[in-house]
């Protein structure tokens, strides 16, 4: 996937800009970050205001231009870009990622599971996955123990039967 680092041109910077913001978003961390629904769409706001503020940059886009076409005050933009946020500082990281070359490595690892609204990524999918099948195991066990100890007890009902009909029989001879 090619990536303009320094974009020129509209085209360029949303591309950086998406990238940015896709790539940033399926971060384990940020995962974790946007777990909790009352904190998703702060979070998914503020990336996506950095994503596109430090695309702007890297096309030598100034502060004003860059918070007058993002909507933003001049002071949000600059502490996207100078990592002053949690955002800017993790969409910065995943700019020096892209640049190390290691986008493939951070979208590999990203397989999206749209189950009930929850977005999950890969590792912790089968990490899920690994839970539910030894759960599954135990379960399975606990069920061979649970046979297991209904015929015990159903043998222990057998002698007691037996044991009380013999007593019954005694008690008639009495």
């Amino acid at each position: 996937m090619e990536v303009p680092l320094n974009p020129i041109g509209r085209e360029e910077i949303h591309r950086l800009e998406s990238i940015l913001l896709f790539a940033t978003l399926f971060r384990p961390e940020v995962i974790e970050l946007i777990k909790d629904p009352a904190e998703r769409l702060t979070w998914v706001d503020s990336l996506a205001v950095a994503a596109g503020a430090i695309a702007r940059e890297k096309a030598g886009m100034t502060v004003r231009e860059i918070a007058e076409e993002l909507g933003r005050t001049e002071a949000t933009i600059r502490k996207h870009l100078k990592g002053e946020t949690k955002a800017g500082q993790l969409v910065r990281e995943t700019y020096e990622l892209i640049k190390q070359g290691k986008l493939d490595e951070l979208v590999k690892n990203v397989e999206v599971l749209a189950k009930g609204g929850q977005v999950i990524a890969l590792e912790e999918y089968e990490k899920l996955k690994r839970e539910k099948e030894e759960l599954e195991e135990k379960v399975k066990a606990l069920e061979g123990e649970n046979r297991e100890f209904k015929a015990k007890v159903e043998n222990v009902r057998k002698i007691l039967g037996d044991a009380l009909e013999r007593i019954r029989e005694i008690e008639k001879l009495l």
